[in-house]
């Protein structure tokens, strides 16, 4: 894209993550016009809240709490209101914490109907203690908090949908990304500045915490995507469509075999796993069937 890059050189995040790509891209769509919340999680570790010397944005940039982000964003942009000027006020979320932690600030900005973009990375987990279990780790998945052995076979639960939750709360838009599908993401953002309050909930694939190689980033999350792990999909004001329709849906163990937190599931664990994601991946196409 030729915009303006608003991230400093020099960001250091793990070799291989794509995160850091995720809001550099974000950033490119947004401009300048833009205040930027980044919460505790791996956008710290890169070094966006000043953890080394030559890191940091050509933007505002403020760095709250988890429990209280989406009240922060809210005030903030009820102070640029009451000024009469229009800013991009956005939080760029992740490491479960919006799903655990910043749910109930996260919903009542959207009471509010506050002017706000939220931006929810998903990483599955919380890496910034060690890849720890969070309700948005899929079903299956080893984390340091639900271990392997006698007593556990990783996660018990299925993941939380925290897209499908927003847009039971009425947000004017709400969606779906991937760092794979960098066009409908981008599409996607250029949607959320004109429909607010919006959300959209992207996936990156954590190298460490996921146990792939580095280099495999982007063929994880576009796996995510073929094999409807991860469908790409949008709620605009109550209509729901889906924006990217696998030719052939790749079975979700291919999937699965890309990473070592999934290596010690059965085939039997395996075909549960593929059971859920096909019973929503039909879910959702009866839903895009139905009129707003």
């Amino acid at each position: 894209m030729k915009k303006e890059d608003l991230l400093s050189p020099g960001i250091s995040a793990c070799v291989g993550c794509i995160v850091e790509s995720s809001l550099r891209l974000a950033l490119k769509v947004l401009g300048r016009n833009t205040v930027l919340a980044i919460p505790p999680g791996c956008m710290g570790g890169t070094g966006v809240v000043g953890w080394e010397n030559t890191m940091g944005t050509k933007i505002p940039v403020f760095f709250p709490l988890f429990p209280n982000t989406a009240s922060m964003l809210s005030g903030i942009a009820a102070a640029y209101e009451y000024q009469g000027k229009k800013i991009n006020v956005v939080g760029f979320v992740g490491d479960g914490g919006t799903a655990d932690i910043g749910l109930q600030a996260l919903s009542g900005a959207v009471e509010r109907n506050s002017d706000i973009i939220y931006i929810c990375y998903d990483n599955e987990g919380y890496m910034n203690t060690g890849m720890q279990r969070s309700s948005t780790t899929s079903y299956g998945a080893w984390t340091s908090t639900t271990p392997l052995g006698k007593k556990g076979k990783g996660k018990t639960q299925n993941r939380k949908d925290m897209a499908m939750i927003m847009a039971a709360h009425d947000m004017p838009y709400v969606a779906t990304a991937s760092p794979a599908f960098p066009l409908d993401y981008t599409k996607k953002i250029e949607k959320a500045m004109k429909l607010k309050p919006s959300y959209i909930h992207i996936l990156n694939p954590c190298l460490t915490g996921w146990k792939y190689p580095s280099e495999k980033a982007i063929e994880v999350a576009k796996l995510s995507v073929q094999s409807c792990a991860w469908p790409l999909y949008e709620i605009e004001n109550g209509t729901l469509k889906i924006t990217h329709k696998p030719g052939k849906i790749r079975p979700i163990k291919e999937y699965v075999e890309t990473q070592g937190r999934f290596k010690h599931l059965t085939e039997e664990e395996i075909e549960e796993y593929q059971n859920d994601v096909n019973r929503k991946w039909i879910r959702l196409l009866n839903l895009e069937k139905i009129p707003a």
